[in-house]
């Protein structure tokens, strides 16, 4: 991919740029050069924009003909510097460039600083909300995320997955891609088997209050430490399995009332974060086609069936006739005939093509699943479909731990709940709102403080690469000073309180006639990179490019805010910088929308 630096603004003199390559094919024509392929490529960022191509294929090619005629043509080098140096001379350039050289066998343009900035600003302005947007690609995306269990805690370590899984979406779907935001919630297993039994003989009767993912992940937990303390229960909970098995009416009923008080508490959850799904799988509908499947295998001579000894097992290396352990076997029931994740991923993975026919299906799911994943997509092409197989890619990611490296586990209750952060970080937040703006109603206090707390959580779980740990850490995620939300959202802020203070419409579309401040072009420069690193962001899944985008685009804003005057500049400057405030404003909003961030008008 070309280096998106300038990529916007190199876009945006498509038209120019087309005139100059067809205008130094004529040139090349006059002499008996070979047909040249004329490349561009955006000149590195060093206070000045521009595109580069280069003479040196053509050179090559020319070379090899000379010597084939039996001449002694000049070294490669020297016949690049000398065809650049030709167009160069014959070369006339359009409007919006300032200047040509030709450097070592390379021809460099450069824009007119004045003319990019107004075409940068202006296609900001024009397009709005959809600045950074590319043009549709007509391939189709599937991602599922979250995958939640029912009858758990929903903590922070679920968090990442969620705030990742969702601002992959956005992004992939800002590159062009049609997205699918789907959800796989796990409501069967032993996991709900010990709740229900927690709950029958101890908690028969009572019903969660307004918080129902922090009862269900406490009776959890006390689950757990019942059963910890005294082992002898363990056989009323295979007991009660036995019954769930056998689809005990009075069971299912619990089952199918405790599962509604979970699922209930998730769309709270993903209604405070802001997030959909488009469809979502239950683990329960997958259990009796996950069992056919596998007896399916077993028949095919893909499975091996060691009951009642032993599991159902596929021998993946042996199948693909690998001499090296690479993928294992995979376990994919149990020698009970119970189902295990492995039943019902490989039937899920058949539904999603069969649903949906994804060109790529997307499985945001951590690290420690690695060897498993590639364990089922194997499988799914031994099954007889290479091709979907090709299409599953696991976008993986780390934990989050506590402060003081603590790995949160819901089994032991080691968990920072979504609830209790969101509380904390808004209590937080509003102690901050209430210093930088006192003459705020109460009701927008409480809303600047929500907004800001979200933004302040999901930041963290995007600012670090996703294959790296994130220790989460009150003071980093509220700086309001540093690579946090909050920062950027203050940009944002500050920039719509210029534009607040206007008294006449943002002026129309304006050619500077002064000389740009310095911190005016790396402004510039970094609104310009916006559609460039979303594309990037989407091909490679990550979105820690649009984080870091953000934040630098923050603290150019601030540098300029600090530096340029805008109300009180005369006229011409007043109008360039009011809509370079307003583009800029622009730009940071795309892109905290992208990450899931809501971008507020005041703090």
């Amino acid at each position: 991919m070309a280096n998106p630096i300038i990529l916007q603004g190199y876009l945006m003199f498509e038209r120019e740029q087309e005139q100059i390559t067809n205008e130094i094919r004529s040139i090349l024509a006059q002499h008996p050069y070979p047909k040249a392929k004329i490349e561009w490529n955006p000149i590195p960022f060093a206070g000045k924009w521009g595109i580069s191509t280069s003479f040196f294929q053509l050179a090559a090619q020319w070379a090899r003909e000379q010597r084939a005629a039996g001449h002694t043509p000049l070294p490669v080098p020297q016949l690049a510097a000398q065809i650049a140096s030709r167009v160069r001379e014959l070369l006339s350039l359009p409007s919006g460039f300032q200047r040509v050289e030709a450097v070592n066998g390379y021809l460099n343009l450069y824009f007119d600083p004045l003319e990019f900035t107004r075409r940068v600003v202006d296609t900001v302005l024009e397009q709005g909300e959809r600045f950074g947007w590319g043009e549709p690609t007509g391939k189709r995306i599937l991602v599922e995320f979250s995958q939640p269990n029912t009858h758990k805690a929903f903590h922070v370590g679920h968090l990442r997955n969620v705030v990742l899984g969702d601002a992959l979406c956005n992004i992939l779907e800002a590159a062009g891609n049609e997205v699918i935001r789907a959800n796989y919630i796990n409501d069967t297993g032993l996991h709900v088997i010990k709740w229900l039994w927690n709950y029958q003989k101890y908690h028969a009767g009572e019903e969660p209050g307004e918080d129902k993912t922090r009862w269900m992940g406490d009776l959890y937990a006390e689950a757990n430490r019942r059963l910890e303390e005294n082992p002898e229960l363990e056989s009323e909970v295979r007991q009660l399995y036995a019954r769930w098995d056998q689809r005990d009416p009075e069971i299912l009923a619990l089952w199918e009332k405790s599962r509604q008080w979970s699922l209930e508490g998730f769309e709270q959850i993903y209604a405070i974060l802001g997030v959909r799904f488009d469809h979502i799988f239950y683990d329960h509908e997958l259990e009796k086609p996950g069992q056919e499947l596998v007896e399916e295998l077993v028949r095919k001579g893909i499975a091996i069936d060691e009951r009642p000894r032993g599991p159902v097992i596929v021998r993946i290396d042996e199948l693909l006739g690998l001499e090296k352990e690479t993928y294992r076997v995979l376990v994919i029931l149990r020698s009970d005939g119970t189902s295990l994740y492995s039943t019902k991923d490989l039937v899920l993975a058949l539904k999603k093509f069969e649903l949906f026919n994804p060109d790529l299906s997307v499985y945001v799911v951590d690290v420690r699943q690695s060897l498993y994943l590639q364990q089922i997509y194997k499988t799914l092409a031994l099954m007889g479909h290479p091709d979907w197989a090709e299409r599953c890619y696991h976008f993986s990611y780390e934990v989050v731990n506590l402060p003081g490296n603590v790995t949160i586990a819901s089994r032991e209750g080691t968990v920072v709940l979504l609830e209790d952060l969101i509380r904390e970080a808004r209590q937080r937040a509003l102690e901050v709102v209430r210093e930088k703006n006192p003459h705020l109603s109460a009701q927008e206090m409480e809303e600047v403080a929500r907004v800001v707390a979200l933004g302040a959580i999901k930041y963290p779980m995007l600012a670090r690469d996703a294959t790296k740990i994130v220790t989460f850490d009150w003071n980093a995620a509220l700086d309001f000073n540093g690579q946090a939300a909050p920062y950027i959202q203050y940009a944002h802020v500050r920039a719509n309180s210029i534009l607040r203070k206007m008294e006449t419409p943002l002026p129309p579309s304006v050619l500077p006639t002064y000389e740009l401040h310095p911190t005016e072009i790396q402004l510039i420069d970094w609104i310009s990179r916006l559609p460039g690193e979303v594309q990037k962001a989407a091909q490679e899944m990550r979105p820690l490019y649009l984080t870091n985008l953000a934040y630098e685009l923050a603290r150019a804003f601030n540098d300029f805010y600090a530096e340029c005057p805008v109300l009180k500049a005369d006229e011409n400057m007043r109008a360039a910088r009011l809509r370079l405030v307003a583009a800029a404003k622009q730009a940071l909003a795309n892109l905290l929308r992208m990450l899931g961030i809501v971008p507020p008008e005041v703090m």
